[in-house]
């Protein structure tokens, strides 16, 4: 058996045994996660990312190193879209604080299924067709072009066209069972209810933001244990980095402005790769640079309704 097979069991071990443990003991009991857990835990997934990474770069190598660390950053940065669609579901539905980790917990167990699936797709496809680097390329300059004059309209999650589908074919309960997907009624019609609605969005949105991300994470390696490994660490970062930050998100106003440059970037990358092949260090220090920048200017210049609220509570 090929040692690369080992590393991918390995991991696939590891991940198992982590969500086990996240959901099976540490979250056994429904709960609201509080600021001190979120930030406990995100500190614990963005460890365990660095750690991976440290054996990244002593077994494959000083590059791929770099690539997992770029691509992790990345996946990362990117996500943080993701944290305002979340925000936005679960404001929406008025979903209760102590049912929101399920949510997202069984969310990010379907986002790292549909994730592997395409990642493989996009392996297969650039190996196969060279010149899918070069559509990826145009559609990450297109949507980063995008992003920088959305208006950011208020969108009405129950409009997703997967939710449209699903209530057509199958019966729903339009409220709450505690944190139950699925029930049934005195009439033993099995239903589900608003919860699982809630959890499709989820998945669906996810679906969305991956078509954007995975490219992106082409444009640093087109090592597929690269690219899964950083995608995987990056989510399963996500949900408690949502805790940890709901209530200062719409602070970062200038991060959308900063994602879409990078995105702009990346694009930019994937088109140049043939005549050009920008350094990994040096697309990681770009990343950085706009992350940074764009979170200080948030603060520096916050926006005209923050300021006044700020002038009022002086």
């Amino acid at each position: 058996m090929p040692v690369q097979t080992y590393w991918w069991i390995g991991f696939h071990i590891f991940i198992f045994l982590m969500l086990a443990l996240d959901l099976g003991v540490f979250h056994r009991k429904t709960h609201t996660v509080s600021m001190r857990e979120a930030l406990s835990w995100s500190a614990v997934w963005i460890s365990l990312a660095l750690a991976f990474n440290i054996g990244v770069y002593f077994v494959m190598g000083h590059d791929a190193g770099l690539e997992f660390l770029a691509g992790y950053l990345l996946e990362e940065s990117l996500s943080v879209d993701n944290l305002f669609v979340f925000l936005l579901v679960f404001s929406y539905f008025k979903v209760p604080a102590d049912y929101q980790h399920k949510v997202l917990f069984w969310g990010i167990v379907g986002a790292l299924i549909m994730r592997a699936l395409f990642i493989g797709v996009g392996a297969v496809l650039i190996a196969q067709f060279h010149y899918v680097l070069y559509l990826f390329g145009i559609f990450l300059v297109i949507t980063g072009i995008r992003m920088a004059f959305d208006k950011g309209e208020e969108v009405n999650p129950e409009n997703n066209i997967l939710v449209k589908l699903f209530r057509r074919f199958f019966p729903v309960s339009d409220k709450y069972h505690g944190s139950n997907f699925f029930i049934i009624d005195n009439d033993g019609v099995r239903k589900a209810t608003l919860l699982f609605i809630v959890l499709l969005i989820v998945e669906a949105t996810d679906i969305l933001f991956a078509v954007d991300s995975i490219p992106a994470v082409f444009a640093v390696t087109q090592d597929p244990f690269i690219v899964y490994t950083s995608n995987i660490f990056a989510i399963l970062g996500l949900r408690s980095l949502y805790f940890a930050l709901a209530g200062i998100m719409n602070l970062f106003h200038y991060l959308k402005f900063g994602l879409s440059i990078i995105l702009t970037f990346i694009g930019v990358k994937m088109l140049v790769v043939d005549l050009y092949k920008i350094p990994t260090s040096a697309a990681l220090g770009f990343v950085v640079f706009v992350l940074v920048a764009s979170v200080i200017a948030s603060v520096i210049w916050p926006k005209a309704e923050e300021s006044k609220e700020a002038e009022q509570n002086v």
